[in-house]
């Protein structure tokens, strides 16, 4: 299925799509490969247009997934995301993490290419491995992950304002970053990518949500996932291995809340006074 679905531009000028499908927690056991495969599979066929991995995955195990689900001539339709290690983010530890996740999904490029956390090893040498896999044609754009107000700025102020996006977790139960890294991250054009936009709790299951979405006939999930996409420079990649699941998501960017809705999500998740530490998963 083919269905138009808004992008986001990037620094470089390369756009990304405002929708995918996350892979944490995949690979990790061989049996559930099939099912992996599958619903990888699946949502690329629903219309999924982006794919989110890291090499941590499964050690990999993720990687090898997407390579099982994704035809080499789809490759060209989807937007592929990996990330690479801190330990591993040194120059040529950069260089050689790419290249093993290269191998594993089976492609050349990768699209956008992230430092998962920060790590000890210098954000120059970072950059540099970056630099060096994008001048080759091996990745497209690159950026980082789960960062934090003091940690983009600082890298910021390293990259020359190069920096694709930064991954972190963001839903309406952990809103914390909306108070000085949401509003960084726009003012420099730099895309948030939402990983665990359904939260990991008792999210869906709460009144409210549940109300919203019964105005709406949609799902609690709908509503989660429509909320983060109204915003802008948002990127959501929730995660499922079932095809029902994966089905329902894509349906929230059919999905528009009212000025109501709002202010009732705004009553029943506040959003915050002040700093608070990222939240990591």
């Amino acid at each position: 299925m083919t269905r138009a679905i808004a992008t986001v531009a990037l620094p470089s000028g390369n756009r990304m799509p405002v929708f995918g499908l996350g892979t944490w927690r995949m690979g990790e056991n061989r049996r559930r490969r099939k099912d992996e495969v599958d619903a990888i599979a699946h949502a690329l066929d629903a219309g999924y247009p982006m794919l989110d991995t890291a090499e941590m995955y499964g050690d990999g195990g993720a990687e090898e997934a997407i390579a099982e689900a994704l035809p080499a001539s789809r490759r060209d339709s989807v937007f592929l995301v990996s990330k690479v290690s801190p330990h591993n983010a040194s120059r040529a530890g950069t260089i050689a993490a790419c290249e093993r996740s290269l191998k594993r999904l089976g492609t050349g490029r990768i699209d956008l290419y992230l430092l998962h956390w920060p790590g000890n090893h210098a954000i120059a040498e970072t950059i540099a491995g970056f630099e060096l896999l994008k001048e080759a044609g091996k990745i497209g754009d690159w950026g980082v992950s789960n960062f934090d107000r003091a940690g983009i700025d600082a890298w910021w102020k390293r990259d020359g304002g190069r920096c694709g996006a930064n991954q972190v977790m963001f839903n309406l139960a952990r809103r914390g970053v909306e108070f000085d890294l949401l509003p960084w991250q726009r003012a420099h054009g730099v895309p948030v990518m939402a990983y665990s936009p359904l939260d990991q709790g008792p999210l869906l299951r709460h009144a409210t949500l549940q109300a919203i979405a019964a105005r709406h006939s949609a799902t609690p999930a709908q509503i989660a996932l429509a909320w983060l996409l109204r915003q802008d420079g948002m990127v959501v990649i929730p995660k499922s291995v079932d095809r029902s699941r994966i089905d329902e998501n894509l349906g929230a960017l059919d999905t528009t809340l009212t000025a109501a809705d709002l202010a009732d999500l705004d009553r029943a998740f506040p959003p915050p006074g002040r700093r608070t530490p990222l939240d990591i998963v």
